[in-house]
């Protein structure tokens, strides 16, 4: 799932920023995957909860992974939201802010790796260096929000302008479900929250 999950992301930057009608159109496909793998996965945890009546410890990591893989699940539907967008900016000339986008998903790229290692791995250091870039995340849609809103209407349509903020807001939120991965494995392996 977290492979899947990190390929649509690959997938969103080539269509997003290369212009790949390709690589946009196989996003809802794999999304479709990481859906029914998510829907198992939280079976197979309740199944767990039901069954093996769980101890302290391994209640809070059953716990703790249900709601990581419904983070890693909402970063796939980001993915699908930033290629539709893709789609729409096709027509239109490519923006002066899309190299400043591009980093901004390239950093959320990194975070969801990071987020996956640091699940793969039990990794509570990983996960505790996540908040870090996610900080950087936050500041790259805070000023790219304002250079974006405050382009103004006459320089052509306001349709391109609607879409990047569409995006920029899906990248935002997929670093934040990449910093609750984090947390919440820092929290599996200390028992400390952040």
């Amino acid at each position: 799932m977290g492979a899947l999950v990190e390929n649509s992301c690959l997938l969103a930057r080539e269509a997003l920023c290369q212009r790949s009608l390709e690589a946009a159109q196989k996003i809802p496909i794999q999304d479709k995957q990481v859906d029914a793998l998510y829907r198992q996965i939280e079976v197979d945890c309740t199944n767990l909860l039901n069954l093996e009546a769980p101890v302290t410890q391994d209640l809070r990591m059953v716990s703790a992974f249900m709601q990581m893989v419904r983070d890693i699940e909402r970063i796939g539907d980001y993915t699908k939201s930033i290629a539709n967008s893709a789609i729409k900016l096709f027509p239109y000339p490519e923006h002066p802010c899309m190299g400043e986008i591009e980093t901004m998903l390239d950093r959320c790229r990194s975070m969801v790796a990071l987020c996956l290692r640091s699940l793969t791995e039990l990794d509570s250091e990983a996960g505790r260096t996540i908040k870090q870039k996610d900080d950087a995340v936050d500041d790259d849609y805070d000023r790219l929000y304002n250079r974006l809103v405050s382009t103004q209407c006459s320089e052509g349509p306001i349709e391109p302008i609607v879409l990047l903020v569409l995006v920029i807001r899906a990248l935002e939120r997929i670093a934040d479900h990449a910093t609750n991965v984090g947390k919440r494995v820092t929290f599996v392996v200390t028992g400390e929250r952040f």
